[in-house]
């Protein structure tokens, strides 16, 4: 039993990074079969997965039908953001408040900013292409950010919240960094982000946290509605192009 759970584990994790990374496009066939196949696994931890990733709102499954990756609608990305910008702003805020009554959870953020400023001046320093290759570093800081600000919410609520929506929002982290002048514009929005938290003003993190949002939601409107999509419809993303 402990076997096919770790393989469903497994199984689970390999499809929500193809996922999220668009390695696995929006509107594709999940096979069981090929994807047992593919992935060494039998058909039972490749379904308990598959259900498990519909749960969380990245495939769409029914019983008897076969299953795909979740479609991206601009629809649904307005709602998402809309959602986000009632929860976001408001752990930012907390985050800053906690951090002025206890200095230690200030620590990952200081850390943070120092990695941020470190990759600032390297990015600036490349060239077009090799810049391209240094996404995922940025990733990565955008990454502990959001992290460190779901680790030091005191609200569990809250912060429960905001992490069960991260599977949703890494999957759209492609689109909206779709080029390095929107890179640097975000990198300069979670500087402004940490700076206030940082220095203990709430109010500040809390508008930044915000502007930083709607400044994403645009940035994938702008994705999404250059490829000649219709607003409001399911967006069948091609990768490649």
């Amino acid at each position: 039993m402990a076997r096919a759970s770790g393989k469903s584990e497994a199984v689970y994790e390999r499809l929500k990074g193809d996922i999220e990374s668009l390695r696995l496009r929006p509107g594709a066939k999940l096979s069981e079969v090929q994807l047992g196949e593919d992935l060494g696994a039998s058909r039972t931890p490749v379904r308990e997965a598959i259900r498990r990733l519909a749960r969380e709102g990245l495939v769409d499954f029914a019983p008897g039908e076969v299953a795909r990756v979740a479609a991206i609608s601009l629809g649904g990305v307005r709602a998402l953001f809309e959602f986000r910008m009632l929860l976001e702003p408001a752990a930012a805020a907390s985050v800053s408040a906690a951090g002025m009554a206890d200095e230690r959870v200030l620590v990952p953020f200081h850390d943070l900013l120092e990695r941020l400023e470190d990759f600032d001046e390297s990015f600036r320093a490349l060239d077009t292409a090799a810049q391209a290759r240094s996404y995922q570093e940025f990733y990565e800081v955008t990454e502990g950010f959001d992290q460190a600000i779901i680790s030091a919410c005191r609200n569990p609520y809250l912060a429960r919240t905001i992490h069960d929506l991260r599977s949703q929002t890494v999957r759209l982290r492609h689109l909206s960094h779709s080029g390095p002048r929107r890179m640097l514009t975000s990198l300069e929005e979670h500087r402004a982000m940490l700076k206030a938290i940082v220095h203990g003003d709430a109010q500040a993190a809390e508008a930044a946290c915000r502007h930083h949002l709607a400044q994403t939601l645009q940035a994938l409107i702008e994705s999404l509605t250059g490829q000649d999509l219709a607003i409001g419809v399911n967006v069948q993303l091609d990768v490649t192009r």
